[in-house]
């Protein structure tokens, strides 16, 4: 299998062993442009370690990682120019304290792609009122709410202008009357065509939004179909078993 079959996004086979444990075992994967894949299953089965592989993060054990045909997991690659094309978003927000949203969302494209500030801020400024933070941008990210350091976090990865946006459990760390508006944020960038691969927890959020849902099991993709056919009709036993507890949770 090659990876130069216009995929936006390959896994090859990939692993990643931490010390005797195997957190991914064999991990095969395609994206294609503009698809927004969903990847589901419980804590544990790998979907974090799978989203910071792309990422560079966590280097691979085994296998191989294609962004657009190019090995990134080939030796010799550079790093940094990869992750200026993968934006990633966490459950934690990692903005800088001493910071405000506006200098938060400008650091990377003048540090890392050049920009002048007069660029950087015009940019920002659009991706701030796009997302409902104009009047923010000189706000420190405590004087926010947490729904608006995530669409803020968002912000500042798009500020990159990324080709592939990675969310790993984005509203985990959200109240419930916060995630709402962190889900309309990543619902307008598929709207508009963003390639992404979704951890995600929110089951009734990756059947609206996902091409594809894909259901990790300790370490391994045991089943991926549609949304209709994954929630409905579930084939594995083990989607079957965790689809049921999240019915049970009131989850779906």
């Amino acid at each position: 299998m090659s990876g130069g079959d216009g995929a936006a996004l390959r896994l090859e086979d990939v692993h990643k062993r931490f010390g005797k444990v195997e957190v991914l075992k064999g991990i095969e994967l395609s994206v294609a442009e503009h698809e927004v894949i969903c990847l589901i299953g419980a804590y544990g089965s790998g979907k974090s370690t799978l989203l910071r592989c792309v990422n560079l993060i966590e280097p691979v054990t085994g296998g191989r990682i294609f962004v657009r045909g190019e090995e990134i997991t080939a030796a010799g690659v550079d790093v940094n120019r990869i992750r200026r094309n993968i934006g990633i978003v966490y459950q934690a927000f990692n903005l800088f304290p001493h910071m405000t949203v506006l200098d938060n969302v400008t650091l990377a494209p003048r540090q890392v792609l050049g920009s002048t500030r007069h660029e950087a801020e015009a940019r920002a400024r659009d991706l701030l009122a796009r997302f409902g933070l104009s009047d923010k941008e000189d706000e420190y990210p405590d004087r926010l709410s947490g729904g608006q350091q995530q669409r803020t976090a968002i912000v500042r990865a798009l500020a990159m202008n990324p080709s592939i946006m990675l969310l790993d459990e984005v509203t985990s760390a959200l109240d419930p009357e916060l995630i709402a508006e962190v889900l309309s944020v990543i619902r307008e960038l598929a709207q508009v065509g963003m390639t992404m691969v979704i951890a995600t927890h929110e089951m009734g959020f990756a059947r609206d939004i996902a091409s594809r849902v894909m259901f990790l099991d300790q370490g391994r993709i045991l089943e991926e179909g549609s949304p209709e056919r994954i929630f409905s009709d579930p084939q594995d036993p083990r989607t079957r078993q965790f689809l049921q507890r999240i019915i049970e949770a009131g989850r779906l």
